[in-house]
């Protein structure tokens, strides 16, 4: 087919559109497929746009999940992205085609251009309505939690690299309102959304502050100030009082008796005494505390990771975890299991439970976190294994958890900074007598309890929210 017949074939298509939408915008609605209301990635003559001419420049990080926000503040000159970019235009629906963000709902309606040009990702559509139809409908529409779960069944390819096509986009089909109701839709969605909006905001506000007030709460409980001191008590009670010096000591006399007792010097030569804190810069602490570091309060140890290619370790019976498990407070269960030829052969340690786990390297939002076993388990070397004493394993727990924002700020290296022992042996703690450990812990497990169950209420009331934003598109699109 010539290109003369090709064009003329196009602009009768384009007519039959253009007429039955005009007719729809004075009749009744219709369901019509989306390559009839919008043309699907339209050609554009980049020859006709000086190579020096700035343009913008929106790669898909740009466009926000589920929130119809774009930025294109960003400009480069049109001749470093013609080829090989996107290209559409103001008023033009950018629909992201690739999982996991077209689930994520990477969709906007393109705002004022640098110069009218926009480029962007290969891996948005562009839909760019025909006469008749308002750009911020077929946005809502194909923005929708329905649209996108349906498409989300056709995508094509590999895994991790799935696409929503072209054909099947143009062949989808939409609800189409005349357009004069369409554009009282659109008010109407928007006017309903800006209340949730609104509502949305005061909830994650409401988060930041629980935050904040955790943070305050585990600081106060690891400065003196969340509970009178047990040197306080005493003093008013008229009696003496075990300080944390003396723990600290009993602590250590327990270690270096159980050294000998359980065997473990056999062979290992003399025992080794924990190395005694830096204090150097260190606040002073309340009456009856002292400095420690984790070398003397707790057994440190690591794992390992078996080979992979050694289809025996693996499969066992044996719990073996790895540092995403720290994102929660106590690790009750394994995804990976190994067996006892691995415990055997490798560098793996089977730790009790109680042991509390600090991840030293990996995701940024996991290094330095804590947790505690709660089966007995293996872990790989992304993990330090703290085995304490039962009497100070809480509050220590509860001061790693407060202190892991300052464990990563020391971490070394570079773009993924780590952890090692070295340094979470050396981690200092304020350590307060016994007694006052004890109602530290009684009182943050109070505080804390009463916190989590107001962000459950919170984060109850944010899906909600969301299920809410998805019942007024359908409400909006069932004529």
């Amino acid at each position: 087919m010539s290109r003369d017949r090709i064009l003329k074939a196009e602009e009768a298509r384009a007519d039959y559109a253009k007429d039955t939408l005009v007719r729809t915008e004075h009749g009744e609605w219709q369901v019509l497929a989306i390559g009839e209301v919008a043309d699907v990635n339209p050609r554009v003559d980049k020859a006709v746009i000086p190579d020096d001419l700035p343009v913008s420049f929106v790669p898909m990080p740009a466009v926000g999940a589920g929130d119809g926000s774009i930025r294109v503040e960003e400009t480069c000159p049109a001749g470093a992205v013609k080829k090989g970019f996107t290209a559409f235009r103001e008023g033009d629906v950018l629909f992201a085609k690739i999982t996991p963000c077209m689930e994520n709902g990477k969709m906007a309606v393109v705002p004022k251009l640098a110069n009218g040009y926009g480029f962007g990702s290969t891996e948005f559509h562009v839909l760019r309505p025909k006469p008749g139809m308002d750009a911020k409908y077929i946005y809502y529409y194909v923005s929708s939690q329905a649209f996108r779960s349906e498409a989300e069944r056709y995508m094509t390819g590999a895994v991790g690299q799935k696409r929503v096509s072209t054909t099947y986009l143009k062949q989808s089909t939409i609800p189409v309102a005349p357009l004069d109701q369409q554009k009282r839709i659109v008010a109407e969605i928007e006017k309903q959304f800006s209340r949730l909006d609104e509502a949305v905001a005061n909830l994650k506000r409401v988060k930041a502050n629980l935050k904040r007030y955790k943070a305050a709460v585990l600081k106060a409980a690891v400065e003196g100030r969340l509970v009178e001191t047990e040197a306080e008590l005493a003093r008013r009670e008229g009696r003496s009082y075990e300080t944390g010096e003396q723990l600290l000591q009993r602590i250590l006399e327990i270690r270096r008796s159980q050294w000998f007792i359980s065997g473990r010097g056999q062979g290992k030569g003399k025992y080794k005494e924990p190395a005694e804190p830096n204090t150097t810069d260190l606040p002073e602490l309340p009456e009856g505390w002292v400095w420690a570091n984790v070398d003397q309060l707790s057994e440190v140890g690591t794992g390992a990771t078996p080979k992979r290619d050694q289809a025996r370790y693996y499969g066992g019976e044996i719990p073996w975890v790895t540092s995403a498990v720290v994102n929660d407070a106590f690790v009750d269960h394994a995804d990976e299991f190994v067996t006892s030829d691995a415990l055997a052969e490798t560098n793996l340690t089977l730790y009790p439970p109680g042991t509390l786990l600090v991840a030293m390297y990996g995701e940024g939002k996991t290094r330095g976190k804590c947790s505690e076993l709660r089966i007995a388990a293996t872990t790989n070397q992304a993990l330090a294994a703290l085995q304490a004493d039962e009497d100070v394993r809480k509050y220590l727990k509860q001061f790693l958890e407060f202190n892991y924002e300052q464990m990563r700020k020391v971490a070394s290296g570079g773009v993924q900074p780590n952890l090692n022992l070295s340094l979470v042996r050396a981690v200092c703690v304020p350590l307060p007598p016994m007694a006052e450990q004890n109602r530290i812990v009684a009182e943050v497990d109070r505080r804390l309890t009463l916190l989590h169950e107001t962000e459950a209420q919170v984060d109850a009331n944010l899906q909600r929210a969301g299920r809410l934003r998805q019942s007024i598109l359908q409400r909006a699109f069932s004529p």
